[in-house]
């Protein structure tokens, strides 16, 4: 029984290093994009045929094509480096929670779970570099980072409560509310406005508006919506620095701005309705304070014309919006029915301050 403990009190360490490594790989991946490094080698998995970026003259043998820039070069590397390495901390979560998994308490699916979408993730940065960019796989690719990010703290409260002894060796859990259609909406707005933020990063919109809030110094401005969001063109070109005419841009840019206005009205009925209840207030001020850094950051980046470090902090921005709903849902869910008071005892109280 200690061994387990053990076990489980590492695996859980384990799952909150995931996030913070996570979170570490998305802005890498961030700055990297950020600094027209996305196609600093031309192939995957090596550089230029090597694990580590050659000097210009194999590269040039390799890839007469695409010249070799090497801080660009080392910057994609390292980026691949690490998330490799993550990779690796997702097969060493899996393979210590193997003498668990017949527990009936222990989250031998998420686990899982976890170690195929960490797969998919890898597909899709290949896939970044060999289809040149294209938008439609690098906001694929970005949703993919969320993703692992969201189900690794998932993993790591469900590791928690494990460890805590919260469910009875029977794997009897307390009671789950199940949240509310504001909940769900609110969630599924978020994945939009994360997806449009992807689409604007992938087709170079974030300064296709100059102005707040108006855009080109008109409210409702010349816009292609239907070549802005054409999901279906083609693979082919570079999309290095985008292929888009300046409306389909505008239009892209537009339509992020309404999905965060969609967005706020959402966070703040969820805020208001859940409001009433005590315990979840600090949660859900998190989760406001987040929205309104967040907006404001997106109406600095385009006033200040889109500086590197300040669309990296959007970027960060995004990452604690996320976060901060998915604390905020799993404490709601955590608050169990009147009936009952094991999610309300004294000591989860204590402990849920320091998550």
């Amino acid at each position: 029984m200690q061994a387990a403990q053990r076990r489980l009190t590492l695996l859980k360490g384990l799952g909150l290093a995931g996030v913070m490594f996570t979170v570490g790989v998305i802005l890498l991946g961030a700055w990297t994009r950020l600094v027209d490094a996305g196609l600093g080698c031309p192939d995957w998995p090596g550089c230029y045929g090597a694990l580590v970026v050659p000097d210009e003259g194999r590269a040039l043998a390799h890839s007469p094509a695409s010249p070799l820039v090497s801080a660009k070069a080392w910057m994609e590397m390292v980026h691949r480096y690490v998330a490799s390495a993550l990779g690796l901390l997702v097969i060493a979560l899996v393979l210590l929670g193997w003498p668990l998994r017949r527990r009936a308490d222990y989250p031998w699916r998420l686990s899982l779970a976890l170690l195929g979408l960490i797969m998919l993730q890898g597909a899709f940065g290949a896939f970044t570099v060999t289809l040149k960019l294209w938008p439609q796989v690098v906001t694929l690719h970005l949703l993919g980072g969320f993703s692992v990010m969201l189900v690794f703290l998932w993993l790591h409260l469900r590791l928690r409560r494990c460890a805590n002894g919260h469910l009875s060796p029977g794997g009897v859990a307390s009671p789950r509310r199940r949240l509310t259609p504001l909940w769900s909406i609110a969630a599924t707005l978020l994945v939009a406005q994360l997806a449009l933020g992807g689409w604007v990063s992938s087709n170079y919109a974030g300064i296709a508006c100059q102005g707040f809030p108006t855009c080109n110094g008109a409210w409702w401005p010349a816009m292609d919506w239907s070549e802005g969001f054409h999901l279906s063109q083609g693979v082919g070109p570079n999309y290095l620095h985008g292929q888009l005419h300046a409306e389909a841009r505008s239009a892209i840019q537009v339509g992020h701005r309404l999905g965060a206005l969609a967005l706020g009205m959402a966070l703040m009925a969820l805020v208001l309705h859940a409001w009433r209840e005590p315990a979840m207030r600090p949660w859900l001020a998190g989760l406001g304070s987040a929205y309104i850094v967040q907006f404001l950051l997106g109406i600095a980046n385009v006033l200040l014309w889109l500086p590197l470090w300040l669309a990296l902090l959007h970027t960060a921005g995004a990452v604690a919006l996320a976060l901060s709903l998915a604390l905020a849902a799993w404490r709601w869910r955590c608050l169990a029915p009147a009936s009952t008071t094991s999610c309300q005892s004294s000591r989860q109280k204590k402990e849920w301050v320091h998550v």
